[in-house]
């Protein structure tokens, strides 16, 4: 369609239904109540079904966003899953959920840039579709399920994650979300701040990692910290400086849902008033990939998105990685 802008039609989410609240965990971790909500501003989060697999949510996720656009699933030309918890190590998660939906016209990969991994799986969906008319539609899903892979015997990593998915359908219209700007990086010097040691070709699977517990998720939640407390500011900086804006000119932020308290101090450093910043880091804590795409269709639900609307998303995760896209909403503001 010539002239149509490229950008999101429609956002589809999906949380479990069982929900772990902060007293099961601290008293299994021997916390005093309230611990985990003075230092992450968690009350709870969703935990996976045990019949239910990362493209499972995925697919839910997928079928509201697809219902939301009004587009059939076998006229998406590109499924992409962002996930760093895939259905098994190979093959990808997302010809599962191509399967699952029927899609049978798609082209199905994923990414896994860890917690950044739907604003990379969203930058490189759109540089696709510019390249390549024949693609009408693309699917962009964030899914995790961190509870599979966490030891809950780590007060450092099982308070902080849920399990979750969300998506955008991505397509050619004067009505679509056009994507103004999108920035990536990484820095792999600091592999080591969020990894899962065992498991792959560098130290396979065996019963020597097993009894070591490195077959679990790890991090190192000081450094991850300042991580974010420095480079969070300097990716709104970046944006605002590329697009000639301020941060007042932002309607809404969605941020990675890492931790709500690192979040809202960030947030009010760099100038967003409370009523700018979308969370969800309270009800679904930390939901990895998933929890950007999460967030944004709870706010479009809430009413908190309008024609217009400047959205920025800014994720950061393992790797470690980063990334900002700057959005305007849907048509011209009224």
């Amino acid at each position: 369609m010539p002239g149509c802008s490229t950008g999101v039609l429609a956002t589809g989410s999906y949380l479990p239904k069982s929900t772990m609240g902060n007293e099961v965990l601290e008293r299994s971790l021997g916390l005093s109540p309230g611990w985990i909500e003075d230092r992450t501003g968690i009350l709870e989060r969703r935990v996976a079904d045990s019949s239910e697999a990362t493209s499972d949510l995925a697919t839910a996720a997928a079928r509201r966003a697809l219902d939301a656009a009004g587009v059939r699933p076998d006229a998406i030309g590109l499924i992409i899953v962002a996930t760093s918890t895939p259905d098994m190590p190979l093959p990808a998660t997302a010809c599962q959920v191509q399967a699952n939906l029927g899609a049978s016209n798609a082209v199905a990969m994923d990414i896994d840039a860890v917690c950044t991994g739907f604003v990379y799986a969203l930058d490189v969906a759109h540089k696709m579709m510019l390249c390549e008319p024949a693609f009408d539609y693309a699917l962009v899903i964030g899914a995790d399920t961190y509870s599979r892979i966490l030891d809950y015997r780590d007060r450092r990593t099982a308070v902080l994650f849920g399990d979750g998915a969300g998506a955008v359908v991505l397509g050619r219209s004067e009505t679509a979300a056009s994507i103004e700007y999108s920035r990536l990086g990484s820095d792999g010097t600091k592999v080591d701040y969020v990894q899962i040691p065992a498991g792959g070709s560098r130290d396979p699977l065996s019963a020597d990692t097993l009894a070591s517990g490195d077959h679990f998720f790890k991090m190192d939640g000081r450094s991850v910290r300042e991580f974010v407390e420095e480079r969070l500011p300097q990716m709104i900086d970046g944006v605002m400086r590329a697009c000639a804006m301020n941060v007042s000119e932002v309607d809404l932020f969605v941020p990675h849902q890492a931790n709500g308290r690192i979040l809202v101090d960030v947030a009010k450093e760099v100038g967003f008033l409370p009523d700018q910043v979308a969370l969800t880091v309270d009800h679904y804590g930390n939901t990895g990939a998933a929890s950007i795409p999460v967030t944004l269709d709870h706010a479009v639900h809430e009413g908190r998105v309008l024609p217009g609307d400047r959205v920025l998303l800014a994720g950061f995760g393992g790797g470690m990685t980063w990334g900002t896209t700057l959005l305007t909403w849907g048509g011209g503001r009224s």
